[in-house]
Parts: structure tokens; C-alpha cells; sequence
């Protein structure tokens, strides 16, 4: 008897045991549930605005939750906000060497500006350094949460027509196009190649065809067969068209066309009627943009701006600076819509567009209140510059003893395309600049090795005393200098040479410059600084009597030889619609 009471009572007491642990599993089971739940809902992040809806082209206020760098959902509701929430901006090209800084440096000035993603062309620093300065700039994008997509430079050097530090060649180029960073090939400056099947160029673009990425293109002026045979090639947008007929052409020829606008070469005036016509072949860009100009007037913002003004329609201008080049290079990019990567930006209203807040994967990187989010990392600096002194000799022009015509470069304020005059000669024994008439000196300097320098004659910068001088000068980047007195470009010229790179400013009462070390193009310095810098050698520049905008950008496209009609190289003066070097006399 006894041992059944006591085997009753084991069988009972295992059964409250269990029941007991049991009801404890299921109480901290519960509890365990709750608090993860409030650790979610803290994960979750919300921001309430007027949502821009750039895919069903409406505007309506909601809220957009948002968590671990995705949207979440977005909810309607039916208040009325003091904001309006959009997705981020896209430069789709741009040479981030053109600000003067580093990546890291430049995403400080554009993330204000509401840009959360470029596409950038490094070939400025690649034909200086190779593919050594393309990964330089890679690693350093590494350190800005502004997602930076590259490209591997196609034309480097542009052409053999001119001295460059580095080349890219096929093998360079697959390497790079393998880095995941690299998504892209970047624009094909050499239609001349494309067209004459070239097969080096070929190469390069059939390492893009097979890994089915895009190819961007420069091809400026061309047309007809011509046209069609490069766009054949898998080239499939071209931000160099400078007249509304070119970009239609382009269009028909499948192309997207990138509107530029930015220091020197601005043409969103002359293709603005695009935007009625053939909106969702249109992205926006800057190409190139000074760091004061960044500050100033802004960077994609100042294209969504310009457009309002025009009456263009606003889900088209906001599609073009935001969807289509998402679309058309594949980026993992989001666009506002659930499911997507958070990046976005707040703006105040739809009329100023001033950018309060943006967010990058979730993370608010920009507040109008505190300024940037994210901190300054430590800039490495690399650079490739055989320093050598100039002489009055060296940039002496004597005149040949049957002579009696010089061919001089015409330039013209906010433009690439230069025109070319024939000129009677001024002086019958040495030649120097005529200020009276604008026709200045101009020198370029090879900067790798120590050659004779290239002169010729220009017109349109307008200088009445002094000269300036750049070691940012597109495509190979050789020291180049325009000026009035002989003494003065000079002076400019080695103000360069002693820093190994930079902007240089001389003249009776002044003498400036702001050093580049960075491959002689760009600064370790913060964008804000530099832009400072830049504004107060420019304003220099603008004193001595230049009438342009922008001298000195104007000036470092003077020997970007692919760009028509007539430039100057390390080697001379460069034909660009016969692709010839020719003489500076008749």
C-alpha cells in the first residue's frame, strides 16, 4: 500500500513539475516576444512629409517607416505637412577630380545639396596615376556613406596625341571592370576609333558587352553614319550635345542623353525642350564643377531649380535626376517605394527646394540644423610630377621670315568647342601678346618630362595684365598658363612647378596660388576651404580684366584636344575636326 501511495504521489508531483515549468516557459516565452518587439519598434525609424510619388506622379501626405536601410512601408494619411519627402538626386557623370577634393571630401559639399549617388568617370586621375589612381579613389570613396558607382576609364590616355602619366590599357581595364565597385565603362572619348574600328577601342568595348554593362559616350558634333555606327557599338548616352538637332539624333540612335550643366560647359538651356518631347531619355549631370560653385549654387539641385523655372514638369525633372539613371545603369539605388533602400531626402517646399535632411540607407547623413553627419577620415596624398623651371626663353615665339598669318584658338565663355581664326601677324619679329586686340600667349608644359614648351595665340579670355596658370588641365592634366607679359606667365607658370600642382594666379600687385598635391589636381583640404581658396584666385583672375565666367575651368579645357575645333597641346596646336596637329603660321 504504501508503495503505491508513494508512486501516486511521484506521478502527481512530476505532473504539477511540469505544469509549473511549463507555465514558466510560456510566461518568459511571452515576455521574451514583448521585448522584442519594443526593441523592433525602436529599430523602426518614421518621418512624416508630403510624399513626391515620381511613379504614379501624385503628391500626398504619409509617413515612411523605415528600418535596417530599407523602407519599410509607406503610409497615407490625412494630415497636411510643412515638407515634402523625394528620392535622393543622381549625378549620372561626373569627374569628382573637377571639385578639387578627394571623394570623401567631395560627397560633404553634394549630400547637402540632396545628391545621395554619382556616377563617376575617374579618368582624370587615371591619366596621371593609371590604374593606381583609379583604386586611390575607390578607397577613398570607401569612406563616405555617398554611394560613389565608377567607371573604368575607356580613353586613357585620351588620345597619343599628347603626353600623359599613365595608360589604361585592355588588360587595365578588365581588371578594373572586374572590381565590384566598377560598373560601368566610362565614356569613349575616341569616336574617331569607334568608327574606324580601332582595335584597342574594340577590345576595350567588348570587355563591356560581355559583362552586359553600360557604355557611356563623347561624341560631340557627330552625326549621320557616323552617328550610327557609334551607337551600333552599345554606346548608350552622350552628355556632350550642344545643340537640340545633335541630341534628337542621338535619341533616334537609342541613346540617353545626360543635360549638363556645370562650370564650364552648361547646355541645359539649349536641350530643356527635351524634356516635352523625350523626357524618359533625359538624366541630368555636371560633368565638372568648381568646389565654389558646388557651395554657391548647388550641384543636381541647381539643374531641378533651373528646370521649375522653365515650367518643365516636375515628376519629369525628378525622374530624370533620379529614376532613369537608376534604370539605366542598374543601381541599387532606392527610389522611395516600399521595399526599397531608404535613400531619400526632406525638402521645404517645391518652389525654393532647399534641402533640409537627406538619408542613405537609412541613415540621415544631412541635417539643415547641424550641417554634414558623417566624419572626416584622413586623406592620403599621392602624386606623379617631374618639377622643372621655366625660362622668358622657353615661351619666346619668333616669327619665320615668310610668315604673315598665325592661327590662333577663339574660346567662348561656358562652352568646350573653341573656333579657329587666321590672323595677319602683329609683329614682324618676336611675337607677344596683344592685349588691345585680346590675343593672349598661351603655353602648355609638359609636367612628367623636361620638353620644350608648346605656344600659341588665343583669343577671348580678355586679360589686360598678368596671367594665370593650371596643372588641372583635361585630359593628360599638363601645367598650362595665359597671360599678358612674358614675365608673368612665367612666374605662373613656375608658382606651379615649385608646388607640384595646382591653380596659380600673377600679376604686378599679386601673385596666388592654391596648391593641388594630389596628382597635381585635387586638395587633402576640406571642400569648404578650397572652395574659398578657389574664389579668391578666380576673383584675381576676373581683376586682371577676364571676362569669363570661369577662366580658369575655360583654360583647362584648352588642350582637350577631342573637343573641335582647334586646342593646344604639350606638342602644338591640335586640329580636332581634322585630327591633325597643324602650324601656328601660314
Amino acid at each position: 500500500m504504501f508503495h503505491v501511495e508513494h508512486y501516486l504521489l511521484t506521478v502527481f508531483l512530476k505532473k504539477r513539475l511540469i505544469y509549473f515549468v511549463g507555465l514558466f516557459c510560456f510566461f518568459f516565452l511571452n515576455l521574451f516576444r514583448f521585448y522584442v518587439s519594443v526593441l523592433i519598434f525602436k529599430i523602426m525609424k518614421v518621418i512624416k512629409g508630403n510624399i513626391v510619388d515620381i511613379h504614379n506622379r501624385e503628391i500626398f501626405p504619409g509617413k515612411v517607416y523605415f528600418k535596417r536601410g530599407f523602407i519599410e512601408r509607406i503610409e497615407r494619411c490625412g494630415d497636411n505637412f510643412g515638407q515634402y519627402i523625394l528620392p535622393g538626386f543622381i549625378d549620372s557623370h561626373v569627374h569628382i577630380e573637377s571639385s578639387m577634393v578627394v571623394p570623401s571630401l567631395f560627397s560633404r559639399l553634394v549630400v547637402p545639396r540632396g545628391t545621395i549617388g554619382v556616377l563617376t568617370d575617374p579618368h582624370e586621375i587615371g591619366n596621371v596615376l593609371g590604374v593606381e589612381g583609379v583604386e586611390y579613389m575607390i578607397d577613398d570613396a570607401k569612406n563616405t556613406p555617398l554611394k560613389i558607382f565608377f567607371g573604368a576609364p575607356s580613353c586613357v590616355p585620351a588620345t597619343n596625341l599628347e603626353s600623359s602619366g599613365a595608360i589604361i590599357d585592355c588588360t587595365g581595364v578588365d581588371y578594373l571592370l572586374n572590381r565590384k565597385e566598377v560598373c560601368f565603362l566610362s565614356e569613349m572619348m575616341n569616336y574617331v576609333g569607334v568608327i574606324n574600328n580601332d582595335k584597342e577601342v574594340w577590345k576595350k568595348i567588348r570587355l563591356a558587352q560581355k559583362r552586359r554593362i553600360p557604355i557611356d559616350g563623347h561624341a560631340p558634333g557627330i552625326g549621320g553614319e557616323e552617328l550610327n555606327k557609334y551607337a551600333s557599338a552599345g554606346i548608350s548616352t552622350d552628355h556632350e550635345c550642344f545643340t537640340l538637332k545633335e541630341a534628337l539624333d542621338k535619341i533616334k540612335c537609342g541613346m540617353k542623353i545626360q543635360i549638363r550643366e556645370g562650370s564650364a560647359a552648361k547646355n541645359f538651356e539649349a536641350l530643356v525642350p527635351l524634356f516635352n518631347s523625350h523626357p524618359d531619355s533625359l538624366m541630368l549631370c555636371t560633368d565638372d564643377s568648381h568646389p565654389h560653385e558646388l557651395i554657391k549654387d548647388g550641384h543636381i539641385d541647381k539643374l531641378i531649380k533651373l528646370g521649375l523655372k522653365k515650367g518643365v514638369d516636375l515628376y519629369d525633372l525628378l525622374r530624370a535626376a533620379s529614376l532613369n539613371p537608376v534604370e539605366h545603369y542598374n543601381l541599387p539605388v532606392g527610389l522611395l517605394r516600399e521595399g526599397d533602400k531608404a535613400d531619400f531626402i526632406v525638402i521645404d517646399n517645391l518652389d525654393e527646394f532647399n534641402v533640409k535632411e537627406s538619408y542613405i540607407d537609412g541613415e540621415k547623413v544631412f541635417d539643415h540644423r547641424y550641417g554634414v553627419l558623417f566624419d572626416k577620415k584622413e586623406v592620403k596624398i599621392v602624386n606623379q610630377f617631374k618639377a622643372h623651371e621655366i625660362s622668358l626663353e622657353d615661351i619666346k615665339v619668333m616669327v619665320p621670315q615668310n610668315a604673315s598669318k598665325v592661327n590662333v584658338i577663339q574660346c567662348f565663355d561656358g562652352s568646350l568647342v573653341t573656333d579657329a581664326l587666321t590672323l595677319d601677324i602683329w609683329d614682324d619679329k618676336v611675337l607677344e601678346s596683344c592685349a588691345d586686340k585680346d590675343i593672349l600667349k598661351i603655353v602648355v608644359v609638359d609636367r612628367y618630362k623636361n620638353k620644350p614648351a608648346s605656344v600659341g595665340f588665343i583669343k577671348g579670355f580678355g586679360f589686360k595684365k598678368g596671367a594665370i596658370a593650371s596643372s588641372v588641365a583635361h585630359d593628360s592634366h599638363n601645367v598650362v598658363a595665359v597671360g599678358v607679359e612674358d614675365e608673368h606667365i612665367v612666374n605662373a607658370l613656375n608658382l606651379i612647378m615649385e608646388n607640384k600642382g595646382g591653380l596659380s594666379v600673377s600679376s604686378k600687385n599679386n601673385q596666388s596660388v592654391l596648391p593641388l598635391p594630389i596628382g597635381g589636381i585635387m586638395s587633402n583640404q576640406d571642400g569648404i576651404e578650397v572652395g574659398k581658396k578657389y574664389a579668391n584666385i578666380e576673383k584675381m583672375a576676373v581683376d586682371m580684366g577676364c571676362n569669363l565666367k570661369s577662366p580658369f575651368m575655360t583654360l583647362s579645357f584648352m588642350s582637350l584636344l577631342v573637343i573641335p575645333k582647334l586646342k593646344i597641346g604639350d606638342k602644338g596646336l591640335f586640329d580636332g575636326e581634322k585630327f591633325e596637329f597643324i602650324s601656328l603660321f601660314n
